[in-house]
């Protein structure tokens, strides 16, 4: 089964910010809602009692994980939220009552509800990209190289990044843009049964 998926090497991300401007662009995303938005994690000390200048810190891109086990599937009275065969998770608005039983059991907090349209909004993976073959707005516009856009079916091999010198999209595998990881460097946000798809790279520090 297919499982579209975003991977973000957490190493590169420097909080530019650009993903969740061409979200908000792409998608139309109303002033003061966002479908991605990047946290800053730390500064921590790197060791017990630690202070600075030993701390550490990254920045975080969370937007909707597009579980595979979703909990505002679940919950949702109409079917409005449901997940396809690609492995996202998708919004019908005119199925959407608006009652934001899914937005109280989104574990992420990343969905909201379009109160002029009285329905409920988050992430869609640009499905109206993806399905003509083009990445989502956040991993083409990514300044850090930092995000990916794959099937984690069928490995790193499949995830593309924006454009390189030649004009086609990056590798995640490619060593001359990204460090080589290992899997006990790769990481999910916490699972509460929902199983997240997304993943994130980070190397040399501890994961929070």
């Amino acid at each position: 089964m297919t499982q579209l998926s975003i991977v973000t090497d957490l190493n590169r991300c420097v909080s530019c910010l650009n993903c969740m401007v061409a979200c908000k662009e792409a998608n139309d995303v109303p002033i003061g809602n966002f479908w991605i938005k990047v946290l800053r994690v730390g500064p921590n000390p790197k060791s017990e009692g630690a202070t600075y200048p030993d701390v550490e810190m990254y920045y975080l891109p969370v937007s909707c994980q597009h579980c595979e086990n979703p909990s505002c599937v679940e919950v949702c009275p109409t079917g409005a939220s449901h997940r396809m065969e690609n492995g996202t998770v998708q919004v019908d608005k005119d199925k959407c009552i608006g009652c934001q039983f899914c937005v109280m059991a989104c574990p992420y907090g990343v969905r909201y509800l379009n109160e002029d349209e009285g329905v409920v909004e988050k992430c869609t993976r640009c499905y109206q990209k993806t399905q003509e073959g083009e990445l989502p707005a956040c991993v083409t516009s990514c300044g850090g190289r930092a995000r990916w856009f794959g099937d984690m079916e069928k490995g790193w091999d499949d995830f593309k990044g924006s454009l390189g010198s030649n004009g086609e999209p990056l590798s995640l595998t490619d060593e001359e843009y990204v460090k080589p990881f290992a899997d006990d460097e790769v990481y999910a946000l916490p699972d509460s049964g929902n199983r997240p798809s997304d993943r994130f790279i980070l190397r040399d520090r501890t994961w929070r």
